[in-house]
């Protein structure tokens, strides 16, 4: 299966050419650092490119104050990670080894010379996403996450992290290194926490918390106005993001939990052209991620919209949860759906404790040797399935309806019937949950009949309906009347995506009449932006 980027370990090498280095010089300047001197403090924004001339440096953990991996850089290479595209803070330190000559250039000087100069663009990149596998894989961060095994708020933090590809470590609360840390950090032995760098508590530990502390909420001035608000990180929005950027307009996009929206939680799409083998939701927008960053436009995650008004201006403000305001000359509500919460007792007490909306790697290890539920009947679920087999002893797939042959892939319903570990229930749902602080067992009830069983299961993983995202649009876009957002023409719109406001469009599975399918959402959200370029130049 493709992965998010290149293995470090493996990959082929290209060095910034002569005229890339050159260009450097021009708008930076190069400093001496002595042995043991720091070039880059780790937690701190990177606001420079470091390239080195001559000498070594190495990367630090900041964890430890010690070297982070095996390797040094030298001459020809360069230090940092995508956190440099993003504008946050670095997961990681740099220290001169030896004496070392370093090219240090202002990071809106590189970004603009990327815009410029693919080729140089396409080399950092590589290495940087690169890198930032790498850190995944290993486990290599500055964020530990202490108590997850007890704890729902540490597993949210767990899971969006996860979620938004952010390196981090978790550690045991009982275990001798977690109290050793909890010692460290003045942090009750009894106590779950979320600890960045050496000693530095998390509070509280939220995922919102954790975006700021390193640098991923990318906070927007009150005076900003961008030519373009993308609203939802999926893969119509991200396709948005991408070709905003590509036509030089200033963009952010806003998104709530994760880049990648709903098809983040896909563990695995084979039926994406170009990838034969398959890549996971999240790896394959997170691609587009990148991309778009490398065209300067801008992420804010998480950011939750709440409201929307237009001035005399004709210019439209989104209000955020957190009570910041974003202005822009243009909007693309990209919103996607979620799935929907069920009618179920206690639902809400054990989300994040055995109620999952996502199964990624993060939950995947809390249903290790255990029976787990999936509710849902398309593709999403069948993908969960799948991939929750390999960890769980069974997966029970509860299905409403008689059938999977019209909401599911039949290459997929296939596998799923001769897994031998995936057991299919049809016409039957979740009738209750049990458990004290975390969920233990559920009831499943046999619609047919009436019967009931009920059965030991840590896991519950919900993903079912299809309810848009449009409650924050305030009344200024019409909508019809399941909550979706009619576009062109026939509402008023004068292009295909627009909808009955001008200057605001709408693309993706928010879109009322959109055809529920990653390719199309990545379509639509590439088409629509000759109409934005329209609006904002016209």
């Amino acid at each position: 299966m493709e992965n998010f980027a290149a293995d470090l370990a493996t990959m082929v090498r290209t060095p910034l050419e002569d005229r890339h280095v050159e260009a450097l010089k021009a708008r930076g300047h190069i400093d001496t650092f002595a042995p043991g001197d720091v070039v880059q403090e780790p937690g701190q924004r990177m606001e420079a490119f470091h390239y080195v001339l001559e000498g070594e440096i190495e990367a630090v953990d900041p964890r430890t104050g010690a070297r982070m991996g095996n390797a040094t850089l030298g001459p020809g290479q360069f230090f940092g990670d995508l956190q440099f595209l993003s504008g946050g803070v670095s997961l990681s330190g740099a220290r001169a080894v030896a004496e070392s000559r370093v090219l240090c250039t202002p990071r809106d000087d590189v970004l603009r010379l990327m815009s410029e100069m693919p080729e140089m663009s396409d080399i950092i990149v590589t290495v940087f996403a690169a890198r930032r596998r790498r850190a995944l894989e290993a486990r290599d961060s500055a964020l530990t996450l202490l108590g997850g095994e007890e704890s729902a708020d540490i597993r949210r933090v767990a899971s969006f992290a996860a979620r938004n590809r952010i390196p981090f470590r978790e550690v045991e609360i009982t275990s001798a290194e977690g109290q050793d840390l909890a010692d460290r950090c003045n942090v009750s032995r009894a106590a779950p926490a979320v600890i960045f760098g050496q000693d530095m508590k998390v509070e509280p530990p939220t995922p919102e918390r954790v975006a700021e502390v390193i640098g991923l909420d990318m906070a927007v001035a009150s005076d900003d106005l961008f030519d373009l608000l993308v609203v939802g990180g999926g893969p119509a929005g991200v396709a948005a993001a991408v070709y905003a950027g590509a036509e030089g307009l200033k963009a952010l996009v806003v998104e709530d939990l994760a880049i990648g929206g709903q098809a983040g939680t896909s563990s695995r799409i084979e039926n994406y052209m170009g990838f034969p083998t398959g890549i996971s939701g999240g790896d394959l927008v997170g691609r587009g991620e990148v991309q778009a960053m490398k065209f300067g436009t801008r992420f804010a995650v998480p950011r939750r919209a709440a409201g929307l008004t237009q001035c005399e201006k004709k210019r439209f403000h989104v209000a955020l949860e957190n009570g910041q305001s974003v202005s822009a000359r243009s909007l693309v509500i990209a919103t996607g759906v979620q799935y929907r919460r069920l009618p179920i007792d206690r639902l809400e007490d054990f989300e994040g404790s055995g109620i999952y909306y996502a199964a990624t790697e993060v939950e995947a290890r809390w249903c290790r040797d255990a029976q787990v539920a999936i509710i849902g009947g398309g593709n999403s679920a069948g993908q969960a399935a799948m991939y929750l087999a390999r960890e769980a002893t069974c997966v029970h797939l509860l299905v409403r309806g008689d059938s999977l042959a019209a909401s599911m892939s039949d290459y997929l319903l296939g596998r799923l019937e001769a897994h031998p570990a995936i057991e299919i229930h049809y016409c039957s749902e979740v009738d209750a949950l049990h458990g004290d602080d975390t969920l233990e067992e559920i009831t499943i009830r046999n619609n047919e009949d009436g019967s009931t069983r009920r059965m030991t299961c840590p896991a519950v993983f919900v993903m079912v309906g299809a309810a848009p995202n449009t409650a924050w649009l305030s009344g200024l876009i019409d909508l019809n009347d399941r909550g979706f957002v009619p576009t062109g023409p026939a509402c008023g719109g004068r292009t295909q995506y627009e909808t009955s406001c001008p200057g605001v469009f709408a693309v993706g599975d928010v879109r009322a009449g959109s055809v529920k399918r990653v390719a199309s959402a990545v379509g639509e959200g590439s088409v629509v932006m000759s109409a934005v370029w329209d609006h904002v130049n016209g």
